[in-house]
C-alpha cells in the first residue's frame, strides 16, 4: 500500500525531529517566554493550565513559549485522533496542558503511538475515503488528513527546537 507506507514513513522522519527536540526538555523551558508577548500558557492555581488562543496568527502576536507550542501539538493532536477514530466530540477547552516537560513528553507519546497504529491499520481505500475526515478539514480524502499530521507535527517539532536554540543562548 504505497499511499499509507509512504505517509508512515514521513511521519516517522517528523517524529524523530520531535523526538530529538522532546529528549531533555524541561519544565522551566517550557514555562520561559521568548519575548514580552507571544502566546504562552498560565498556571490557573488550582493544578489546571489555561491557555492563550490567538484572535489571528499575524507576527505581531508575538512568539510562543515552548510551554504553549507543546499545549498546541497536544490540542491538534488529541482532536486528530478523537475526531478520526473516537467519537468525534472533544473540544478545545477539554484538551489541557500536562504541567510539565514529562507530561508533556507522555501525552505526545501515547498520541504518536496511538496514531500510527490507526494509520498502520487503514487499507488505501479507507485513505481515499471521506468517511474519517471530520477535522480538520472535512470532504477530502483521510490521506490529506493524515498528510496533514505529518506536516503539523514537523512545524511544532521546529518551532520547539529554534526556541530550546533561544533558550540556551539566552541573556542572564
Amino acid at each position: 500500500m504505497p499511499l499509507r507506507d509512504s505517509l508512515l514513513r514521513q511521519f516517522d522522519t517528523a517524529w524523530k525531529l520531535t523526538s530529538y527536540h522532546l529528549d531533555g526538555l524541561t519544565t522551566e523551558e517550557c514555562l520561559w517566554r521568548p519575548a514580552l508577548r507571544g502566546l504562552h500558557i498560565y498556571d490557573s492555581g488550582n493544578g489546571q493550565w489555561r491557555v492563550d488562543w490567538p484572535e489571528s496568527e499575524g507576527y505581531e502576536i508575538g512568539p510562543a513559549s515552548i510551554g504553549w507550542l507543546s499545549w498546541h501539538m497536544i490540542f491538534w493532536w488529541s482532536m486528530a485522533v478523537d475526531h478520526s477514530f473516537g467519537d468525534a466530540t472533544l473540544a478545545r477547552d477539554r484538551v489541557v496542558w500536562p504541567g510539565s516537560a514529562e507530561g508533556v513528553r507522555k501525552r505526545l507519546t501515547d498520541l504518536h503511538d496511538r496514531w500510527h497504529s490507526e494509520l498502520d491499520q487503514l487499507s488505501e481505500g479507507d485513505l481515499e475515503s471521506t468517511a474519517r475526515t471530520r477535522w480538520p478539514m472535512r470532504e477530502r480524502p483521510f490521506g490529506d488528513v493524515a498528510a496533514w499530521v505529518n506536516i503539523e507535527l514537523m512545524k511544532n517539532a521546529a518551532e520547539i527546537g529554534y526556541a530550546r536554540f533561544l533558550y540556551a543562548v539566552r541573556a542572564g
